[in-house]
């Protein structure tokens, strides 16, 4: 599932080339919004929240979600999409521009005025312009016997982490996935570290944590099972943790870094 960052990058995309443009067509092909046709009407912002993506058209919201395999691409129009035309879940043409909204794991058109329904349960956004550190860190610690890996993955008490900065931030800090929010020490310091990881990745186009730019070393634990620790060399382990309401999610740390 992508992670903040990339559902930012897709959102600022679609904001420069769609932003302040009259639709000349609109689709939604899923049953419950079949019908709806928002042409004409301007589409006047395309913004991000947590890995959510809100398209502000007239009086309306497009709310969409990629989940696992969803993706938005822009195409000049006539021009031939690089996936098939039936995981096409949303087309919104204008003049210069046709964005595709593929395989999407969530298409729902909403009243704008009624965008905290499919958004407000969502923690402070690590991206927003709105972030409150404080507001997630009371989050994450008001349940102090949730593992940490998982606290930090649930969107309702921050937004845009993902599987890849759960791990890395559990090993930059010294704590295993499975330890108890409770027993972690400095939350606050924890959670400003996601943000800094979160925001300098923001614009780049591969995601980087150990601050080197290179294939193979990008990561400190996320998907390097049985490779060495790049700190100590003991071999990483992989594992898997979540609630029930959250989907089981794989853990990568190392038990000599990781106590």
């Amino acid at each position: 599932m992508p992670e903040g960052d990339t559902v930012y990058q897709a959102a600022r995309r679609m904001h420069e080339a769609l932003a302040g443009r009259v639709l000349t067509r609109f689709e939604l092909r899923v049953p419950r919004f079949a019908t709806a046709d928002l042409t004409g009407e301007r589409i006047d912002e395309v913004v991000s929240r947590g890995k959510h993506l809100l398209h502000r058209i007239g009086a309306y919201t497009l709310h969409t979600h990629l989940k696992m395999e969803g993706a938005w691409q822009l195409y000049a129009p006539g021009q031939r999409w690089r996936r098939p035309a039936h995981q096409a879940r949303a087309v919104l043409g204008t003049e210069p521009w046709e964005a595709v909204g593929f395989s999407l794991g969530v298409t729902e058109l909403v009243p704008r005025a009624e965008e905290d329904r499919v958004v407000g349960h969502l923690g402070p956004d690590l991206l927003g312009v709105d972030w409150d550190r404080d507001e997630a860190t009371r989050r994450v610690c008001a349940r102090p016997e949730t593992p940490f890996f998982v606290a930090v993955l649930d969107q309702r008490n921050l937004a845009g982490l993902g599987n890849v900065y759960a791990n890395e931030l559990c090993f930059l800090r010294g704590v295993l996935p499975t330890r108890p929010v409770g027993e972690v020490e400095d939350v606050e310091g924890a959670i400003e570290l996601a943000e800094r990881l979160i925001r300098a990745n923001r614009t780049r186009v591969a995601r980087v944590t150990t601050g080197v730019d290179r294939r193979g070393s990008r990561t400190w634990v996320y998907g390097r099972a049985g490779e060495p620790c790049r700190r100590c060399g003991t071999s990483i382990r992989s594992g898997e943790l979540g609630p029930d309401e959250l989907q089981e999610r794989i853990t990568f740390w190392c038990p000599h870094c990781q106590r």
